[in-house]
């Protein structure tokens, strides 16, 4: 059995730590570089960055705040927020990313993800997908696609993608339990690995996104206000038969 990866995620916002119901109605949640030390010392396997207002200021993610988290962090990083171009994923890299989380860039110019692919690997190409309705939508929510979520994830694959970041519009916030439907329709028409987002309230959420074909699970609200902790989910986890890492 592959180990699960538990992946706390910080969207960010002018330098802090943001969280919204829906992408929407963002509230403080705390400083990024204290939030990544605490969850590095709590186990996380992973930790994402989304710079979730870069796209929409048409700038790229705050590179001066990649590099701060990265000195207290020694986990796999995976930035996203505003990347459009080859030199925007060098740029990251060069300040500590691990991965480059690509969005509404290949939407709009999907051979960039097999530039990114090309260039730095596979296992640096991360395809994030904010679906809602069975839609993928661009620009942090904001602006609807024509493509169907599980179309967009397979020629995302087909073009180089290394893992999806999948995210459920409708669930975001509301911590009532990942979208299991969108995950089994989305982990079955691709081969690599699917991380779930958006809808984690309770730890019986983690497994069902795990048993819907989630190679990972992300949160981020439920960490940052200290309803769950990583040792909790893990703990559930590996009693529930999961395979996770100490």
């Amino acid at each position: 059995m592959l180990t699960r990866r538990i992946i706390p995620c910080l969207d960010v916002k002018n330098g802090r730590i943001v969280k919204g119901v829906q992408f929407k109605d963002l509230r403080d949640a705390g400083d990024p570089v204290a939030a990544a030390k605490l969850y590095q010392d709590q186990g996380a396997d992973e930790l994402v960055i989304l710079d979730i207002t870069a796209t929409v200021e048409n700038r790229m993610a705050t590179l001066s705040l990649v590099h701060d988290v990265r000195q207290v962090l020694s986990i796999p990083l995976t930035v996203g927020g505003g990347v459009r171009s080859l030199a925007d994923v060098q740029a990251l890299l060069n300040v500590g990313a691990d991965k480059v989380s690509l969005n509404s860039a290949a939407l709009a110019q999907p051979d960039l993800i097999s530039q990114v692919a090309k260039a730095y690997g596979r296992q640096c190409t991360v395809v994030a997908i904010d679906a809602k309705d069975g839609k993928v939508f661009t620009r942090a929510g904001h602006d609807a696609t024509a493509w169907d979520v599980t179309a967009w994830a397979k020629q995302a694959e087909q073009l180089g993608a290394g893992e999806i970041l999948l995210t459920s519009m409708n669930r975001d916030g509301q911590q009532s339990g990942y979208d299991t439907d969108l995950l089994r329709a989305v982990s079955g028409s691709v081969a690599i690995p699917v991380i779930a987002s958006g809808g984690a309230g309770q730890l019986p959420d983690f497994l069902a996104a795990l048993q819907a074909g989630a190679s990972a699970v992300l949160a981020a609200s439920l960490f940052h206000d200290g309803i769950l902790s990583i040792p909790d989910v893990k703990t559930y986890l590996s009693q529930a038969g999961q395979e996770v890492r100490p």
